[in-house]
């Protein structure tokens, strides 16, 4: 398949690997041919690792940011630094993202490696995959614990967990646990990029963020916070957060298919047992789709009479059956703390002591979640009232 086209072909030692580089021919595959590639590629890092249980890694036919996962959960109030359950998941899921990406060890690409002692030159993966199975177990029982106390000391009833340990008892206590870490590993991370983005985006484009301030205080005033009642009044806001979740994906490569069964498109022959690599950075930089795809520009989502398009599908949630099951969390979470953060705080580049502005250099991270390296920014309230509107929000909150 030659350079450029929808599709490209990587054999890696008689692996078929098939990179798929436009919108249409993933709706087309992964969409409409949903049977056929809905499957999931085996990496034996995974079971490594411990994060075998992922309803998101496991094979076809398997079972089922931060603080609005982990309160919703465990029942648990993320602390404002240095906390605890945030550092366990952090290093759990930088531990998944460095051994799945594509080339990331050995063992993925040959299986049987995967029974060589950790003694052995060139198994230092069994290592490394003992330390991750430590961290995991330590993520997964640790908040765990916290709500088993909390429902003794008879202080939590509603979180999932906590349901589910009524609904249950302790006789599915591998289960619970392993259901809450993929809900906790897989929001939190990604939602935490897509956010940091934004941060990013209105730090160096102080123009848009300006445009959305306006637009949040004709349509509802600086008295409240923003609901989602008034999502439907806000088209800029909403252009703004399409764009958000396209110019920098947080899953560039998605998470890859496999198809479980031969298949031709267009002319094309893929065998079965094939991994199918979404290629979510081509479709997001597409440029018959979207010009100047590296320029931040939530005008791209407006028709020429000013109203949005019917571009709002989030390429980075993933096609077809294997689709992201948190995305309507991801989206309201994203989109409520976009449109709540510009109502009442201004986002501008840090100054020196001199006073002048740190220029911002947006560098992101490679592996499977994508970060923006560390910057810095100011984050200041825009006005009294704002400053009294959070404070008000957050005592009412705590209540």
């Amino acid at each position: 398949m030659p350079k450029g086209s929808e599709l490209i072909h990587i054999n890696v030692l008689g692996q078929h690997i098939v990179v798929v580089n436009s919108v249409k021919a993933a709706i087309e595959l992964f969409e409409k041919r949903s049977d056929i590639y809905s499957d999931r590629p085996y990496l034996a890092m995974l079971d490594l690792i411990g994060w075998g249980f992922n309803v998101g890694f496991m094979p076809l036919g398997a079972r089922l940011t931060a603080a609005i996962i982990m309160r919703t959960v465990y029942g648990y109030d993320v602390q404002a630094s240095n906390d605890h359950f945030v550092a366990l998941s952090e290093r759990a899921m930088m531990k998944l993202s460095q051994s799945v990406f594509p080339g990331a060890a050995a063992v993925n690409t040959f299986p049987i490696l995967r029974y060589l002692p950790s003694w052995m030159p060139g198994a230092g993966f069994q290592r490394y995959a003992a330390e991750s199975r430590q961290i995991l177990e330590e993520m997964q029982q640790v908040p765990f614990e916290f709500v088993k106390e909390n429902m003794r000391d008879g202080v939590d009833s509603k979180s999932i967990v906590a349901r589910l340990i009524e609904a249950n008892g302790h006789s599915d206590r591998a289960a619970i646990q392993e259901v809450a870490a993929t809900a906790y590993g897989a929001g939190a991370d990604t939602t935490v990029s897509a956010l940091a983005s934004f941060f990013l985006a209105m730090a160096i484009h102080p123009d848009v963020q300006k445009k959305a301030q306006i637009e949040i205080d004709t349509v509802i005033g600086t008295h409240r916070l923003p609901g989602f009642e008034d999502r439907p009044s806000l088209p800029y806001i909403e252009a703004l957060y399409r764009e958000v979740m396209r110019w920098k994906p947080v899953g560039p490569l998605g998470v890859a298919h496999a198809t479980t069964g031969d298949d031709m498109h267009e002319g094309y022959f893929i065998p079965k047992g094939t991994t199918v690599i979404s290629n979510i950075w081509a479709m997001t930089r597409d440029e018959s789709i979207y010009s100047e795809p590296e320029r931040f520009n939530p005008e791209r989502f407006f028709t020429a009479d000013g109203k949005l398009n019917d571009d709002d599908t989030i390429l980075a949630f993933g096609f077809g059956r294997r689709i992201c099951v948190g995305r309507h969390l991801a989206d309201a979470t994203i989109w409520g703390t976009i449109v709540s953060v510009l109502s009442t705080y201004n986002i501008a580049k840090a100054k020196d002591d001199a006073g002048n502005e740190i220029d911002i250099d947006p560098r992101y991270s490679d592996g499977m979640i994508s970060h923006p390296e560390p910057f810095e920014c100011s984050i200041a309230p825009r006005s009294e009232a704002a400053k009294s509107l959070v404070e008000f929000t957050t005592e009412t909150d705590d209540l």
